[in-house]
């Protein structure tokens, strides 16, 4: 089957590619020629080859999007299905600029299908080709659209009616709501709709104690969806037979109200306990101070300034009382059989939430800069194509695969077909995790092993080889983290021994018992999760990041030894993940730190790309400080040792003395600032 795309490089097109390219399609990719570069990069992120998707150069201000006659001559009649993402989705975009690419977009789009003969154009429209309709629309309703001030309506609504009207086409048209980040991974392209209101939410959960009761009015009614709703309804229902000229909202069957939604991202950001109400004689009474506001230009003006100030764009904010609920029960019925349904916002707000405090957020910090690099520079976000194309049918083994990191890891690699080797301690939590690979339709045998006992890692070597015969990939993510001060550590010299003979001793023990199997296939990948600490040296964990550097070590010294065995060493220095091992230590909330989710990114780029170590740029620039100046970084270090003490067990502490203390710790950037300097301007003041 082939495929045409625009807008195949867009949000929605990133994500949408990769399902066709499942179908064991050939996609035709329209791309601007000064783009051609980043193409490589686009295939290797879809996990697909130059034959897989073959560029097109093109523009979407063009005659027939700028593509060459004869190219469209040589493929009529082998394009099956004609997708047209390709348009402008933002509220703020000049008008102009929304009318050559939504409407005069589509016109030429409309022209190269015709041409190529395509067997269905596909238009990707929106809820705003609806206005703003009162009442209830349904997917049968064009005409009856209500106002359309904003051009972004405007040019939606004029779109689809060329789609429509257009003569010997068959099409099929899609409206989604407001298109958020993915529901799993929270990854998102840019700021837009409910995001806006996301900074003001920050600065209010900074301020007001968490759990603080609010009370605000729920307003108009949103439609808000997920990316990876929207692909998977569209590639489901593109593909079913006898549904051309039809319309089909990919909406939230029930939509969310303003303040519904506002609560759901208070709730992520831990911030005030917002209670919603139900005034509707306050919904029209905004509205018209609204319309009064809006006549007094003096009024409107100071108005638009002050939502700016809350780092929301004017324009938005007129469509709180949004007026239309859209009605997508025939789309709910096609979907039903393929267990396709729209999540609502509560169950994923705390991830779009992380994401957007991560990733999107304008004024990060440098640390959490460091985060951003890791992905977006690094790591990328690796799709499950590529994994797949990389995992499927090998045996691969994950230890402490119960929680955290290990536990976001395997169920990844069984979606990617992979045969996970689930290895932990509780039976119960083996058995928890593998029936949620299965039920997703992935494989997983689970084995009962402390790591840190020698009889156990044999017992598990044996098992392993004699019920799979094969071992290709070897995740030593099991481990133990201790942070306690040399000074408090005189009389717990055991303390070192538990955590080299499981971070280092169990670790290699299984090295050594599956290397032999992997010399024998030739080919095998031994991936070491270690930790930043390796790179910066951090005071307080001598016994943990000793037992992590020792493996380190043993890596790159017997890398060279198998590399010619096409057997590879990785080892990740991971940063602060919010996983069980760092739950003791509240500190750790005023620190930036990984999702296990984005761990789980970690290890995933790792075994695709298989690099020789994957460090943050923070772990390296800690790692050349102390090799370049390391009597300024030991007395860095040593103020840092002075911040904050010791845990209160490592100390002796009763628990009252604990929890007093545990008030005074900070658990934000800003208290954290705070304390530093304080420490580091010590003085009267």
């Amino acid at each position: 089957m082939n495929y045409f795309v625009t807008g195949g490089t867009g949000f929605i097109g990133r994500f949408l590619v990769p399902k066709l390219l499942d179908r064991g399609g050939i996609v035709y990719l329209l791309v601007r020629e000064e783009s051609m570069g980043k193409l490589e990069a686009l295939r290797n992120f879809w996990g697909a080859n130059a034959e897989q998707v073959i560029p097109v150069v093109g523009d979407l201000s063009k005659k027939r999007l700028g593509v060459k006659p004869a190219w469209v001559r040589e493929h009529a009649g082998s394009i099956d299905h004609f997708f047209h993402l390709a348009a402008i989705y933002d509220m703020k975009a000049d008008a102009q600029s929304q009318r050559v690419s939504n409407v005069n977009g589509t016109a030429q789009a409309i022209s190269l299908a015709k041409g190529l003969k395509a067997g269905c154009f596909h238009q990707v429209s929106s809820i705003a080709a609806a206005g703003l309709y009162e009442g209830t629309f349904t997917e049968d309703m064009f005409e009856e659209a209500g106002a359309m001030d904003h051009p972004y309506f405007l040019t939606k609504h004029e779109s689809e009616g060329l789609v429509r009207k257009s003569k010997g086409l068959n099409w099929r048209i899609y409206r989604p709501g407001m298109v958020v980040g993915h529901s799993k991974t929270g990854e998102m392209d840019k700021i837009d709709g409910p995001y806006y209101f996301f900074e003001a939410i920050q600065n209010l959960s900074r301020v007001t104690p968490e759990g603080f009761p609010l009370v605000m009015n729920k307003a108009g009614l949103l439609n808000i969806v997920p990316v990876d709703y929207v692909v998977d309804a569209m590639d489901c229902l593109a593909h079913l037979p006898g549904h051309d000229q039809e319309c089909f909202f990919l909406t939230d069957p029930e939509g969310i109200r303003v303040g519904d939604l506002l609560r759901a991202i208070m709730g992520a950001a831990h911030g005030p306990k917002l209670r919603a109400m139900n005034l509707k004689f306050l919904d029209k009474a905004t509205q018209l101070a609204g319309e009064g506001i809006g006549r007094v230009k003096p009024l409107q003006k100071l108005g638009e300034r002050a939502v700016k100030r809350l780092g929301i764009p004017p324009q938005v904010m007129g469509y709180i009382n949004y007026p239309t609920r859209f009605d997508s029960t025939k789309t709910q019925s096609l979907l039903e059989p393929a267990g396709i349904s729209c999540p609502p916002l509560e169950d994923y707000a705390p991830v779009i939430w992380d994401y957007w405090r991560h990733f999107l957020r304008p004024d990060r910090d440098n640390l959490v800069r460091q985060m951003d690099a890791v992905f977006n520079n690094t790591i990328g976000r690796p799709s499950l194509a590529v994994l797949r194309k990389n995992v499927r049918d090998q045996v691969v083994i994950v230890t402490g695969a119960t929680s955290g990191i290990g536990h976001e890891c395997a169920l990844r690699l069984g979606r990617a077909g992979a045969h996970v080797v689930l290895v932990a301690r509780t039976p119960e939590k083996l058995k928890e995790t593998m029936k949620e690979i299965s039920s997703k339709g992935g494989k997983a045998w689970t084995y009962s092993c402390d790591v840190s006992k020698a009889a156990d890692c044999d017992k598990l070597v044996r098992n392993v080889i004699k019920d799979h015969g094969r071992v290709d990939i070897l995740i030593n993510n099991a481990g133990r983290s201790i942070r306690r001060s040399v000074r408090h550590s005189y009389d717990r010299f055991h303390d070192f021994e538990r955590t080299m003979e499981l971070n280092y001793f169990g670790a290699l023990r299984l090295i050594l018992g599956f290397l032999p199997i992997m010399e024998e296939q030739k080919h095998g990948h031994i991936i070491n999760i270690s930790s930043i600490g390796v790179l910066a040296h951090p005071p307080r964990f001598s016994a943990y990041v000793a037992s992590k550097s020792a493996l380190d070590a043993f890596s790159d010294c017997a890398a060279p030894e198998y590399a010619a065995q096409n057997i590879h060493f990785t080892t990740i220095h991971m940063p602060l993940v919010r996983t069980p091992m760092i739950a003791p230590t509240g500190l750790y909330k005023a620190f930036p730190t990984l999702s296990p989710i984005q761990a789980r990114d970690l290890v995933i780029k790792a075994i695709i790309s298989k690099p020789k170590r994957v460090s943050t740029k923070l772990g390296i620039t800690g790692a050349m400080a102390h090799a370049t100046l390391p009597s300024v970084t030991d007395s860095f270090l040593s103020q840092a040792y002075a911040l904050f003490p010791d845990s209160a067990a490592a100390r002796g502490l009763t628990e009252e003395q604990a929890a007093a203390e545990r008030a005074d710790l900070p658990t934000t950037k800003l208290g954290l600032a705070q304390k530093m300097f304080k420490q580091v301007m010590r003085g009267q003041h």
